[in-house]
């Protein structure tokens, strides 16, 4: 087995690493494959090896890290040559629509972004994607009612496919309310565009 001195590998602490820097609780094994930049069959070992040692475990849908994984490690962020820029706030139409919102999109495909998976936690919940060339992570965060969409890029010149993803995820959800509920009338979604030129 692929260890040191009983601890993870390098290679195998860099998968943990980036897993628990997106904080996901699921993740597709071609989503964390474009971020890690990892080759098909090198990942494919590691997720078995940790697989085997309790720390990740398989499903239908994907993959997740373990309670055990997220208690030991104890380890630094994987990603911290990106910036963070706010994309786009809108609120949903009403009241319990972001289950309606997260069953469209998530496991989707958009243009150049591919499905990573998602994250739960006391913010919200948060879908995540990458693009083709694994430079930018575009996460969709759900909570109270409103979304907020923000890409983390490796470089400026990587914004305008961000902003384009973007657009592609709220044209989406905004044909999910083409139709108004029963006995409802139509609501429009309100948006509020960040400049990055502000920031």
């Amino acid at each position: 087995m692929d260890r040191i001195d009983g601890e993870l590998s390098p290679r195998d602490a860099e998968v943990v690493r980036t897993i628990e820097e997106e904080g996901l609780s699921l993740f597709t094994f071609d989503g964390l494959r474009r971020i890690t930049g990892s080759h098909p069959e090198t990942l494919s070992r590691t997720l078995e090896r940790l697989e085997d040692s309790g720390l990740v475990v398989r499903s239908p849908e994907g993959y997740s890290l373990t309670d055990r994984s997220r208690s030991g490690s104890g380890l630094r962020p994987a990603n911290g040559g990106t910036k963070s820029v706010p994309i786009l706030h809108t609120f949903l139409p009403y009241a319990g629509s972001a289950t309606k919102v997260i069953g469209a999109l998530k496991g989707r495909w958009f243009d150049n972004i591919r499905w990573v998976g998602m994250a739960n936690g006391d913010d919200g919940i948060v879908m995540k994607w990458v693009t083709d060339d694994g430079t930018t992570i575009i996460d969709a965060r759900i909570a109270a009612g409103q979304l907020d969409i923000e890409a983390r890029v490796a470089s400026d010149s990587d914004l305008p496919k961000a902003v384009r993803a973007a657009h592609q995820l709220v044209g989406r959800i905004s044909r999910l309310y083409s139709s108004p509920r029963p006995g409802s009338r139509v609501a429009l979604m309100q948006i509020g565009h960040f400049s990055p030129h502000a920031m």
